[in-house]
């Protein structure tokens, strides 16, 4: 159903691309791409357009350090349990105000017209799901195993969800450097998907 989605990154080189969902916030963000810039890294954020008007800033932060963003529509919406034409709209409601072509759907739910859609004019966006998803969303979770996870599942080309929210802070502040430092130890490099 989702074959024409990008799960992974083609290539045999040591890059992994990094992602981040739910953004921007006001202190998640600026931590990540501290994080990020201690390593010359860069990433990937599929932004919600509410949190790109409330924070602007942030948002103008990410595209000036020579990060892609993409749109992860304006209100969170799950594509599984919303009209499509809402569904749709909403997407383009947060495309007034992040500039990119990647789309990535909310919890990775949205029906097979709604990406039919979003493939032609007038969005024309690639839809990027994920290889490995680090669960650092999760409560059950301990920041430990979120760790392993991602060390242990991420490879070339690997694309790595994590999500730059209030919720998941405390496991991305443990496992995000960690992660980072892993993997520049084993000669990979750090790339934003490409729009």
């Amino acid at each position: 159903m989702y074959g024409n989605c990008i799960w992974q990154m083609p290539g045999e080189e040591k890059i992994i691309y990094l992602s981040f969902d739910d953004g921007p916030h006001p202190f998640v963000t600026p931590f990540v791409l501290d994080t990020l810039a201690r390593y010359d890294a860069k990433a990937t954020f599929f932004c919600i357009g509410k949190n790109v008007v409330e924070q602007s800033s942030v948002y103008k932060r990410i595209v000036e350090e020579g990060h892609a963003v993409g749109n992860h529509t304006f209100n969170h919406l799950n594509g599984w349990h919303t009209n499509d034409a809402v569904y749709l709209d909403n997407i383009t409601a947060a495309k007034k105000y992040i500039d990119g072509t990647l789309f990535r759907p909310p919890y990775g739910r949205i029906t097979p017209f709604q990406l039919k859609m979003l493939a032609t004019d007038p969005y024309k966006m690639t839809t990027v799901m994920w290889t490995v998803l680090s669960g650092d969303f999760d409560k059950k979770l301990a920041k430990e195993n979120c760790l392993q996870n991602v060390l242990t599942k991420t490879g070339k080309g690997s694309i790595v969800v994590f999500h730059d929210s209030e919720k998941a802070f405390e496991k991305l502040e443990y496992t995000l450097p960690r992660v980072l430092a892993h993997f520049t130890q084993k000669g990979y490099q750090f790339k934003e998907i490409n729009q």
